[in-house]
């Protein structure tokens, strides 16, 4: 056995190309997992390898209430055994919403043990008002709570600027950061076209309103995305709806591990 195998700390001989990225707990630099119905060994596994990687697992859709019995609660434990945060995905507490039982629906969610709640609109209409009441009644109940902008259906149009403002108006009424919807395709969706391109106007127009970068967590399931959001606004970047598979090659991408962004880093260090 060599000296090596009693020491995994690669930084001793190798820095990394883009940085160093902000330790947990963390405030940006977030990265988000969409799980659509992982089993507790896969679950296990995921955070043995990722745990410091990650800080967010959304049960994506309304997949918590189709789980067998007692194994949501098993899971939502182990998660948050690993101090992960771990919530429903939005379109559950839509459907709550359109049945007028958000109350009910957020005394379930801490009853199994979740910690943060998604506060959208993606396919229901919502009033300002019934908006900023869910997000005052999730966070009276300690829940840590996203909102997210967009809709799902891309023949919704809605003006860059409208979005802009919902998502200042979240954050003025207590929201912990504002989800940029892109869905778990990133194509045809929020500010990606069909290719999964975002257009630079739109970008632009939003961070006009929202100057700080680090209140958005932008959903970017596409390696093309993520790499594009890190050459943007560097590695620590809030990246949302990462599959699990995807973990570890992201947080690559984020340091500078991954040929796409080690490129960054090289042209970067040839225009000093």
């Amino acid at each position: 056995m060599t000296e090596y195998a009693h020491n995994s700390n690669w930084q001793e001989i190798i820095s990394y190309p883009l940085g160093n990225r902000t330790g947990k707990p963390r405030n940006k630099g977030l990265t988000m997992v969409i799980d659509k119905g992982m089993g507790l060994g896969e679950t296990r596994d995921l955070l043995q390898i990722n745990y410091q990687h990650i800080d967010f697992i959304k049960l994506g859709f309304g997949t918590p209430a189709l789980y067998a019995a007692g194994t949501l609660e098993e899971k939502i434990q182990l998660v948050r055994s690993y101090n992960i945060d771990i919530y429903p995905g939005g379109t559950f507490l839509e459907v709550a919403l359109w049945q007028n039982k958000i109350r009910e629906f957020l005394d379930r969610c801490n009853f199994f043990g979740f910690t943060a709640i998604e506060v959208s609109d993606g396919t229901i209409p919502l009033s300002g008002e019934v908006r900023e009441q869910a997000i005052a009644l999730a966070a009276e109940k300690g829940f840590r709570v996203l909102t997210e902008v967009g809709k799902k259906n891309n023949d919704v149009q809605i003006p860059v600027k409208t979005l802009a403002r919902i998502a200042l108006r979240d954050l003025q009424n207590g929201a912990y950061k504002v989800i940029l919807e892109g869905r778990e395709c990133g194509l045809n969706v929020g500010l990606y076209d069909a290719r999964g391109k975002m257009a630079d106007d739109d970008l632009q127009l939003l961070m006009d309103y929202i100057s700080d970068p680090s209140l958005i967590i932008w959903e970017a399931p596409l390696k093309t995305q993520q790499q594009d959001l890190i050459a943007r606004f560097g590695s620590d970047v809030n990246l949302g709806n990462i599959p699990p598979q995807e973990v570890l090659a992201v947080e690559a991408l984020r340091v500078g591990l991954r040929a796409d962004t080690l490129q960054l880093a090289i042209d970067n260090l040839e225009e000093i």
